[in-house]
């Protein structure tokens, strides 16, 4: 017995192509062809992921803030400073290409309570906060 043969749309098939035909399509106007259903869905993970990576790069930045601040590793030190600097740059990046995001108080406190859970777990002879000490606006951090 054959399976029946289910064709792939093609969202499904080529993902570039797909692109490149719905830039196309949008740029002549042509709506009536447009797959609106994917677009839709992919412009919604866009902003998804420029959350997530927002979230990343908190959790990371904090991490290191606190290993730097409450650990007593100078050998760690340099490391420390690195990815601090680094997390600190593409913040700022990021911030830019996407103001809105600078409303962040929640991404800050999700990312503050896994880069928490992540140190404790990782240091457990040292002793956390519960609560970040410092502001949690870009500038302090």
């Amino acid at each position: 017995m054959t399976q029946p043969v289910v064709k792939k749309s093609l969202y499904e098939s080529d993902y570039l192509l797909w692109t490149e035909e719905i830039v196309s399509k949008l740029k002549s106007r042509d709506f009536d062809n447009v797959d609106f259903e994917n677009l839709i869905e992919e412009i919604e993970d866009l902003g998804r992921s420029k959350k997530d990576e927002l979230k990343s790069r908190l959790n990371t930045l904090l991490e290191h803030l606190l290993k730097r601040i409450y650990i007593n590793m100078p050998q760690e030190f340099n490391g420390c400073k690195r990815t601090i600097r680094e997390q600190r740059k593409c913040l700022e990046w990021l911030l830019e290409d996407n103001p809105s995001l600078k409303t962040w108080n929640i991404s800050f406190d999700i990312a503050w309570c896994y880069a928490l859970k992540d140190v404790r777990e990782d240091y457990p002879q040292y002793q956390f906060p519960d609560t970040w000490q410092f502001g949690s606006d870009v500038e302090s951090i």
